[in-house]
């Protein structure tokens, strides 16, 4: 946990080497340089106002003359055009939230996690110890642009850390996607242990709340 991080994800304008850094992060790899007209227009154009959301639909129909689109528009797809319903929104439907550590190896949680749940501590570390929350989801229904999320971690009512990165841009698949953020330290110290809590939230490029959870986990001395 050391202070704000930022993970970028699919971006575009990265190099090559950049890029194959980052597919090591997910275990399938994001639409980052998807050129499907999500919106019915261009975009990253200062001023520009964007046409209305197109199904997914509709995306694949638009060019269903151009053979050679088609088929790479059915790959990048992975072929679920038979599950398409010509619903317009996205949908990020979350499966699990794991944490991985040298401590205990790996642990899941089923998500959404249930009301007598979210109280309870997920996951307890030493202090000084690395680790990695990893999460497992799902896209539904159209193309989710530029999905980002948010840590924040507080101890005893106040704010002690903040994790902010870009998952990036993904197609609905039949697998689900797994995504591992990035490897943290927790702190070490006498004032560093005990129970904290924290809010995961994830959100896209419209600003639409996919998830948000709350959470608690400890930090014991190290033995």
């Amino acid at each position: 946990m050391e202070g704000e991080k930022v993970t970028e994800a699919g971006s575009s304008s990265v190099g090559a080497d950049e890029k194959k850094q980052e597919m090591k992060t997910t275990d399938q790899k994001p639409v980052s340089e998807v050129v499907l007209d999500v919106k019915g227009g261009g975009g990253g154009v200062t001023g520009f106002v964007p046409g209305r959301l197109l199904s997914l639909k509709e995306q694949i129909d638009k060019d269903k003359d151009d053979d050679s689109l088609r088929r790479w528009k059915e790959k990048l797809l992975g072929c679920v055009e038979g599950d398409l319903n010509g619903q317009m929104e996205p949908e990020v439907k979350f499966h699990s939230i794991g944490i991985v550590s040298d401590d205990f190896g790996e642990i899941n949680t089923p998500l959404p996690v249930n009301g007598n749940q979210s109280d309870r501590v997920l996951f307890t570390l030493r202090e000084g110890s690395q680790y990695q929350l990893k999460l497992t989801f799902s896209v539904l229904h159209n193309i989710v642009s530029g999905l980002t999320y948010s840590n924040t971690v507080w101890k005893a009512g106040l704010e002690v850390d903040q994790m902010k990165g870009m998952l990036g841009t993904y197609a609905p698949q039949r697998e689900p996607y797994v995504y591992s953020l990035e490897e943290e330290t927790t702190p070490s110290g006498v004032l560093a242990r005990g129970i904290y809590s924290a809010k995961l939230k994830f959100e896209d490029d419209d600003k639409r709340c996919h998830m948000e959870l709350k959470y608690s986990f400890e930090i014991k001395k190290s033995n």
